[in-house]
């Protein structure tokens, strides 16, 4: 990814959020974990952190995401946000993601990009208190999404790639297609909650009407989201709204 690239990005995005920067690196452990260290260090301006490389790459519940230089696009967009209510940020960031890179992509909830029921990235989205007790907190929004073929080897899901439907796919190009989108994403979260973006997960909705298993065991049938994001899963006791982030749940073959 060249230096021009940067600075697009930086015109695009400054005039949305002053004061923000973007940086480009050829390798850092994590992007996610390298803003949280800046913010609990007491650093919380605006900044998109794009790696080339990530050595210690991870995504939701500690899973390990692996990327490439040119392989992949990894990067972390760090903005301190205080919406009424955080629940539903990550559908409303996939849905957002989703639009900008191919009409084929489907969301499987609460935060990958799927294609065909293979994954093509993930989000992971966290925050940090400033500790003076204020509603607003600094947000971290992650995204790893693979650009050409990878290795299936050692994953739950097999992968899906951007260049298999778009094959002049890079991953410049796919930053410069998503940076713009997701900041104004999370400003109008910031006022207007998922609401506003309930449709839009569910044109893309993976799992809608078809047979999960949730991760303790659990199974029905999925039906959508809540105005707050949480999934409905229709089961033997009847219906459940699963919200919590540690819940994984699965499609059944």
């Amino acid at each position: 990814m060249s230096p021009g690239t940067a600075e697009a990005l930086w015109e695009r995005l400054a005039p949305l959020a002053p004061g923000l920067t973007v940086e480009m690196v050829a390798e850092v452990d994590s992007t996610n974990t390298e803003l949280m260290r800046r913010a609990r260090a007491g650093q919380a301006e605006p900044v998109l952190l794009v790696a080339q490389a990530q050595t210690a790459g991870r995504g939701r519940l500690g899973r390990a995401w692996q990327s490439a230089p040119g392989a992949s696009l990894t990067f972390s967009l760090g903005l301190s946000l205080a919406p009424a209510d955080w629940a539903g940020l990550s559908l409303a960031v996939g849905a957002t993601l989703a639009e900008a890179l191919h009409p084929a992509i489907r969301l499987k909830w609460p935060n990958d990009l799927w294609v065909q029921d293979r994954k093509l990235g993930g989000i992971l989205i966290e925050t940090a208190s400033p500790g003076d007790g204020a509603a607003r907190r600094y947000a971290v929004v992650g995204v790893g999404i693979n650009i050409a073929p990878r290795d299936a080897a050692g994953l739950s899901t097999a992968p899906a790639w951007l260049q298999e439907f778009d094959p002049a796919a890079t991953d410049a190009a796919a930053l410069l297609a998503l940076a713009v989108p997701l900041l104004q994403t999370l400003q109008a979260f910031e006022r207007f909650g998922f609401t506003p973006f309930q449709a839009r997960f569910a044109a893309r909705d993976a799992l809608r009407d078809r047979p999960v298993t949730l991760s303790d065991g659990t199974a029905g049938t999925a039906h959508g989201v809540t105005e707050s994001g949480a999934l409905l899963v229709h089961t033997a006791a009847g219906m459940q709204a699963v919200s919590s982030a540690e819940v994984s749940v699965r499609p059944v073959a």
